[in-house]
This record gives structure tokens, C-alpha cells and sequence, in this order.
């Protein structure tokens, strides 16, 4: 793919979000909450797990321990039964039970908004706390970079880096941090629905006309404008 400018590069982002935006006006967190202490252990489940297979779990976990206090008191066999579906359920217990011990001493039970805060606790990495910070407290301060964003974000030209973090901080260059959050959802519905990793559907995709890879992995194809084939 050619280089670009980084004004060219912030201009090619916000093209792709505006398309985006228009595509999946309902894109949101797949992970289902109901206040921010969910959210956080919904993501940490989340890793090396599919969001559905996290939500058929967590009604089970929260019901038995509805808070904070009450996880931090819970036998971790206990959470490792309820959440074995998920993978790595063993480590995954012992962060959620330290984590949980640790809000209830440090943050009187709820879950801190800042970086540092959430990053300090077991299990919680980058990652984890712009999920948090994104969706329950509203606050963008960076993006989350999973593997749909991290594909979605090499096909679409937006950066040539692998490392999730690096991906991050070229996406934070380029896109406007109100849509930081948003962005990732984004993504992540286009990459769940056209842009798969194995079988992109180029020919009907929304933002072929303006992603460098659409012709690689889709072949040629006859477009309009912002995507629409032609028929």
C-alpha cells in the first residue's frame, strides 16, 4: 500500500468512519451489562472468548454475586465452576477474585474511571480499561484494538503495524477522539459481517471503493459511489 501523509491519513479515516457510522448506526458493546462492575469482568472473560459465549455466562456469575463485596468473598472454585465455558477459567478466577478484593480495599467496592486506576488491577490490561472507560463511563481515552480492529485496520491502510499497541496509537492519530470508542465497535460489527478474516466479502462491501485491499482479496469489481456495486 502506498504512503500517505498523515493529513491524507486522517482524511482517509474519517471517510471510513463517516461510511461506517452510515452502515451500522446501531454498532454498540456486544458485551452485555448492566453497570460498570459487569462490564469489567465481562471483558475480562471476554479474553480468548467469543462475546456469546461470555454473555451466556455472566447472568449466572452476577446473580450469585450481584457486587463487588460478594466476589471478593466468593471461593474462586466456585467462580471457575460458572465460568469453565469461557477458557482459562482458572486464571481468569483468580483476577477476577483478586480484582474484586481489591476494589472493595482501595475503591470502596466500585470501579475506578481513570487509566492508571484500572490498569493497576489483576487482569486488567489496556485493553480491558478502554472497554471500561469507553463504554461505561464515557470517556475516550483510546481504542480498543481487538483482532477485528487490529485486520480491519492493516486492509484499511490505517496502519502497517501488528502490535496491538502500536495499532492503537496509529488509530489515535487519525481519528477524532470522540469517536475513539465508537470506532471499535464499528469495526467490529464491519469485521463480524463483511470484512471476516478468512472470506472478506469485498464485492458487497460498503467501504471497498476506498480500501486498498479490496481488489487483492476481493478481485476486480464494478462500484459506485461509497460502495454501492453496480448493478
Amino acid at each position: 500500500m502506498p504512503r500517505m501523509s498523515l493529513e491524507k491519513r486522517r482524511q482517509h479515516a474519517a471517510a471510513i468512519v463517516a461510511i461506517l457510522k452510515s452502515t451500522y448506526p446501531d454498532a454498540h458493546c456486544a458485551l452485555v451489562h448492566h453497570n460498570p462492575l459487569e462490564l469489567l469482568i465481562a471483558t475480562i472473560l471476554s479474553a480468548q472468548c467469543t462475546d456469546e459465549r461470555v454473555n451466556q455466562v455472566t447472568p449466572k456469575l452476577f446473580a450469585a454475586y450481584p457486587d463487588a463485596r460478594a466476589l471478593a468473598q466468593a471461593q474462586v472454585a466456585d467462580i471457575e465452576a460458572i465460568i469453565r465455558s469461557t477458557g482459562f477459567f482458572r486464571a481468569k478466577a483468580r483476577s477476577i477474585s483478586r480484582t474484586a478484593r481489591l476494589l472493595v480495599e482501595k475503591h470502596g467496592g466500585k470501579v475506578p474511571a481513570t487509566m492508571a486506576e484500572l490498569t493497576a488491577l489483576p487482569g486488567v490490561g489496556r485493553k480491558t480499561a478502554n472497554v471500561v472507560l469507553g463504554n461505561a463511563w464515557g470517556i475516550d481515552e483510546g481504542i480498543v484494538v481487538d483482532t477485528h480492529v487490529g485486520r480491519l485496520s492493516r486492509r484499511l491502510g490505517l496502519t502497517r503495524q501488528t502490535d496491538p499497541v502500536k495499532v492503537e496509537q496509529d488509530l489515535m492519530q487519525i481519528i477524532e477522539r470522540r469517536d475513539w470508542t465508537l470506532m471499535s465497535h464499528l469495526m467490529i460489527f464491519h469485521g463480524r459481517r463483511r470484512c471476516t478474516a478468512r472470506s472478506p466479502d469485498c464485492a458487497g462491501c460498503e467501504l471497498a471503493d476506498i480500501c486498498p485491499s479490496a481488489k487483492l482479496l476481493g478481485g476486480s469489481r464494478q462500484a459506485g459511489p461509497a460502495g454501492k456495486k453496480r448493478v
